[in-house]
């Protein structure tokens, strides 16, 4: 085939229609990403942490959400809330650990409170304002400690307790309803008993969150893995179905890995999870940047961070049984790690990937086209899941993926995903 000039290069390919490939200004422009950490990141309900990273009443753990950094408190009645880690005296950031415990005091403050270190301003675990330095003093009667405390966030336990925060207080689904049946396949064996996090660990990789997305969302670039064209590509593989849901999440469908065609791997079957076949795979991709992986013996969350339109922080963390025994603990480190730890057989590869996606996709870069426009029946190579992503992206934001410079138009019809389709015909009855 022959090569391309400038122009030829710029243009869309011939066969393919819009909502088969996007522009690459997506992934590399700023004003787009700040229009994104206020239309997406900000309206979504977003899972910060494990409820076991907050074992013990007045625990804590600080994060960022759309560059507001949040704080996520367990009181003495044992209830995990959240609140904006943000002083309403000053604007100071109150907590700048990324976690810890309020038992002892601090050098600025009392035991079991968060203190403000600036001006020593005290706020209890319900996010009540407890002290306010030389209060008389200052301000006489003219202001109130019940008028200044945290600003709180809506906060959720769910899903085998992840905690899950929204910062927009106007969002009307709870947490269920956000992730609706997308949660079926994995729900019965997360919730069955309590999870525990056995392993953490972050990444900044110089990309864009959405490249990291796609990665998770489509299979087709299993043939970047060695250990997973070895254990997996066979007739069950390439028949697993790639089905996408309400409010932009995908789910990859389940088949059993052969890990005995791996050199020095066995079954995991001693170590799955609760109502789980052994040996299974599901993973669930929640809009816009959350992963559920679970891999036979260990269930892997990646967490992602925008911090500019080429940078993004990963947080990955590995989950068990919170009754594991050592022995089963060992096996679910071992298993977790030899695939996705830091220098596991898989997850490398993915980063080295969207590493070079994002050396390719910088602002100066010219503008490209992006494919999506594989059909294969909805399974597993099948890029159904990144179309329904780009489309609901492209709602949220009003913005065409094909060309950010125009307003959403919905794709044609027969490039609609599943749930869209169905969502449409009951409407129509």
């Amino acid at each position: 085939m022959p090569t391309r000039n400038a122009e030829q290069w710029k243009q869309p390919p011939p066969g393919l229609r819009q909502g088969e490939w996007i522009d690459s200004r997506i992934y590399s422009d700023q004003e787009i990403f700040e229009e994104e950490l206020s239309r997406i990141w900000k309206k979504c309900w977003i899972p910060v942490c494990h409820e076991s990273e907050l074992g013990e009443p007045y625990d804590f753990r600080t994060v960022t959400i759309a560059r507001e950094p949040v704080i996520v408190v367990r009181g003495p009645d044992n209830k995990v809330r959240a609140f904006l880690n943000v002083c309403p005296h000053r604007g100071n950031m109150i907590e700048m650990r990324p976690s810890g415990n309020f038992k002892e005091g601090t050098p600025s403050g009392n035991p079991k409170h968060m203190t403000c270190m600036f001006h020593a301003w005290q706020f209890d675990m319900k996010g009540n304002c407890a002290y306010i330095s030389r209060e008389k003093e200052g301000y006489q009667e003219r202001l109130s400690r019940k008028d200044v405390g945290l600003r709180k966030l809506k906060c959720e336990v769910y899903f085998g307790g992840f905690v899950w925060v929204c910062l927009d207080d106007d969002m009307e689904m709870n947490v269920a309803e956000w992730g609706g049946h997308a949660f079926d396949c994995l729900q019965k064996a997360v919730d069955a008993e309590p999870l525990e996090v056995f392993h953490y660990h972050k990444a900044i990789i110089p990309c864009n969150y959405k490249l990291w997305h796609d990665t998770n969302s489509e299979f087709y670039h299993d043939y970047l893995h060695y250990h997973n064209r070895i254990t997996g590509f066979n007739d069950e593989y390439f028949a697993r179905k790639n089905s996408s849901y309400a409010n932009g999440h995908v789910v990859v469908g389940s088949f059993k890995v052969r890990y005995d065609q791996y050199k020095g791997f066995q079954s995991r079957e001693d170590v799955s999870f609760p109502h789980m076949e052994p040996n299974a795979w599901y993973m669930i991709d929640m809009f816009p940047g959350v992963n559920f992986n679970l891999r036979g013996s260990a269930l892997r969350c990646d967490l992602m961070t925008p911090l500019g339109p080429n940078e993004v922080m990963i947080e990955f963390r590995g989950l068990g049984l919170k009754r594991d025994t050592p022995e089963m603990r060992e096996a679910r480190i071992k298993h977790h790690n030899s695939i996705w730890g830091p220098f596991g057989r898989n997850l490398h590869e993915d980063l080295i990937a969207v590493s070079g996606q994002g050396g390719a996709m910088h602002e100066v870069a010219e503008p490209r086209r992006i494919l999506h426009g594989r059909h294969e029946n909805h399974t597993i190579h099948d890029e159904v899941g990144m179309r329904h992503f780009y489309d609901v992206w492209g709602q949220m934001m009003n913005r065409l993926p094909s060309d950010p410079s125009k307003p959403y138009s919905p794709p044609p019809p027969d490039l609609e995903s599943e749930e869209q389709s169905q969502a449409k015909a009951a409407a129509a009855n």
